[in-house]
C-alpha cells in the first residue's frame, strides 16, 4: 500500500523536533521511563547538577522529547521525587481495611517499598537534597504532607486533618531516615513486622487519637 508522503513527511518533522508520534501506550513507557531517570539522575547528582540534557541522555531519548513531557526542570523533578513510592499508592494501601489499621498499613507499605535498596537509597537522596534545597524541601513536603497523610486524615473526616497529617509525618520521616539513612541499630536491622508493629499504631494515634487537653 503506497504511503502519503505528507503524513511520512510530518512524521519526520515530528520526530526532529522531539514531539513523540507513538501509541498511548508508548508514550506512557517513554514518559516513565524519564521519570525513572531522572529520579536516579536528581539522586546521585542533586537539584542543582543535574541537566534536562542529562536526563535526556540518561533516559535515551532526545532532550526534545523530555521537554515535551515536561515544561521544566522543576515540573520534572516534582514527577521524579514521587517516583519511588507513589502517593496514589501509598494512600490506597493505607486506606485498605479497617480504620483502626490505617497507621499500621502505611508504614507496612513503607516499609515493604523502602527495604528495596534502590528504593531506600533514592529517597535518602531526596531527604539529603531536600535539607539543601528550598525547592526540594517544598516538593518533599508537598508529597508527604498533601499528596500523602492529609489525604489520609480527610478521607478520616478529621476536621484538623493539616495538623495531625504534619505530627504523623515526624514518625514517618524519622523512621525512614533513622531505619535507611543513618542506620541507627537496632532499629535499621529490625523485621518489618517488629518496626510495622511499634510506630503504626503511634501513626494511627496520631491520624485519629483524641488531642491531648
Amino acid at each position: 500500500m503506497a504511503t502519503d508522503p505528507v503524513f511520512e513527511g510530518a512524521k519526520v518533522s515530528a520526530r526532529r523536533r522531539g514531539r513523540p508520534v507513538k501509541s498511548a501506550a508508548l508514550a506512557d513507557d517513554t514518559r516513565a521511563t524519564i521519570v525513572t531517570s531522572a529520579a536516579a539522575e536528581f539522586s546521585r547528582d542533586g537539584y542543582d547538577a543535574t541537566s534536562m540534557r542529562g536526563i535526556a541522555r540518561a533516559a535515551g531519548v532526545d532532550p526534545a522529547l523530555v521537554r515535551h513531557y515536561f515544561s521544566d526542570k522543576a515540573d520534572l523533578f516534582a514527577e521524579a521525587i514521587a517516583a519511588p513510592m507513589r502517593p496514589d499508592r501509598m494512600v490506597k494501601k493505607a486506606l485498605a481495611g479497617p480504620r483502626e489499621q490505617i497507621g499500621v498499613n502505611l508504614v507496612r507499605y513503607m516499609v515493604e517499598t523502602l527495604d528495596r535498596p534502590v528504593a531506600s537509597e533514592r529517597v535518602i537522596r531526596m531527604l539529603h537534597t531536600a535539607l539543601g534545597q528550598e525547592f526540594a524541601a517544598k516538593m518533599l513536603r508537598q508529597f508527604i504532607i498533601r499528596e500523602v497523610l492529609k489525604r489520609i486524615a480527610k478521607e478520616l473526616g478529621e476536621e484538623d486533618s493539616e495538623l495531625r497529617a504534619s505530627f504523623a509525618a515526624t514518625q514517618i520521616v524519622g523512621m525512614v531516615v533513622a531505619r535507611y539513612g543513618i542506620k541507627i541499630e537496632p532499629l535499621a536491622s529490625a523485621s518489618p513486622d517488629e518496626v510495622v508493629n511499634r510506630i503504626g499504631p503511634v501513626v494511627q494515634w496520631h491520624l485519629m487519637g483524641n488531642p491531648l487537653p
